[in-house]
């Protein structure tokens, strides 16, 4: 799922440690194993690693009240799941420049003196023919052992990460996840009794997985010159994929402060562009709330740039200029299918989903958070 995975940058500004936050409590959703490095008792820095279609992103962190500290990040666009569509392989340039990227966030989590680490691969590995040998091929050349999680485990994941966003007063709330591969998208029940609970994850009523991400629909469409008719035809595309869990969960639109809640790429750069950013800035992007006409004038907007434009955006860049608009389409279809007044902005997931279920494990929280 993520993506777009997480963070609207331009893939080399965004190797850098991002700053220090803290997040609230997610799932006991089993993840796999990964690299566990050297134990450091007075560090306890811990490591998630998420491999999608389109990034390459790591977290590294420590346990803070009420949920963790970023002591570093890495983020790199490798575009793993290019060309996929049309070859059921990984092709080699994309296998290179990703082991490339994983030898980078080993060598971080090596000088962090990570304790244990979760590393997951995504859609790109569920579908290659060679994903299995892609996943040998790092454990042997790398040293990380990636455990490519299934779409159940990556949905969960996603609300695990996101769903302390979620207003309090909502009933109903629909969680999504644009990714690179897929799209995560879950209906969360808001009532008072389930909202209580510290695993937000008995809250979910319905979930699903839509085979659909940036880099697919971009492929299949064309993503440098998007014109109004090739953005309604990915819309019908998607939409046609979401009517089953439209029909499951058409419900949750209608029940009170209902909200949308995305996290991915394509919202936070929706947010960057609402907020007329010179750069991107995490801290004003996480948990901004969007009005149902501002992101409608923030997609109107992108689909008047032309592909040069989108590049020179620094909160786009180069890496990303194609991909924007088809994951714009995919908001789309999910807007229409789950009309609402807000959509808060998510820029976490995966790997916050990751970190929190190993602290939670490791009970390095006592009676009330602090940490043990």
């Amino acid at each position: 799922m993520r993506d777009e995975t997480a963070a609207s940058v331009p893939a080399r500004a965004a190797e850098r440690a991002e700053p220090a936050r803290v997040t609230t409590s997610p799932p006991r959703e089993p993840a796999a194993a990964g690299y566990a490095g050297p134990r450091r008792a007075e560090r306890r820095a811990y490591a998630a690693l998420d491999l999608g279609t389109n990034n390459c992103r790591l977290l590294i962190a420590e346990p803070a009240p009420y949920g963790f500290r970023v002591i570093d990040a890495f983020s790199r666009i490798v575009r793993l799941g290019e060309g996929l569509g049309s070859t059921d392989r990984l092709s080699e340039d994309a296998i290179e420049r990703t082991v490339e990227a994983l030898s980078v966030c080993l060598a971080k989590m090596k000088s962090r003196g990570v304790v244990r680490a979760k590393t997951i691969a995504t859609e790109a590995c569920r579908l290659a023919v060679n994903g299995p040998a892609f996943v040998e091929r790092v454990r042997r050349e790398v040293g990380l052992t990636l455990d490519v999680v299934d779409r159940r485990t990556e949905a969960y994941l996603a609300v695990t990460g996101c769903a302390a966003l979620a207003d309090r007063h909502a009933e109903s709330v629909v969680i999504f996840d644009i990714g690179g591969g897929s799209t995560e998208i879950v209906w969360l029940d808001g009532s008072a009794a389930l909202a209580r609970s510290a695993d937000p994850t008995v809250r979910i009523r319905a979930w699903d997985s839509l085979p659909v991400g940036v880099v697919t629909l971009a492929e299949r469409y064309g993503g440098a010159d998007v014109t109004r008719p090739i953005f309604e035809g990915m819309v019908e595309e998607v939409a046609g994929r979401l009517t089953k869990f439209a029909l499951t969960a058409g419900a949750a639109a209608s029940a009170p402060h209902f909200h949308l809640l995305g996290t991915s790429g394509t919202v936070t750069t929706l947010a960057a562009m609402h907020l007329r950013l010179p750069r991107y800035d995490r801290r004003r992007i996480d948990g901004l709330w969007m009005q149902d006409r501002e992101v409608t004038q923030a997609i109107d907007g992108l689909l008047a740039t032309r592909l040069a434009e989108r590049a020179q955006n620094p909160c786009i860049g180069r890496d990303r200029a194609d991909l924007v608009l088809a994951g714009c389409a995919i908001l789309e279809a999910i807007r229409r299918a789950f009309p609402s007044e807000r959509l808060r902005i998510a820029d976490r997931g995966l790997r916050e989903g990751l970190l929190m279920n190993m602290m939670r494990e490791d009970g390095v929280w006592r009676r009330g958070g602090r940490p043990a």
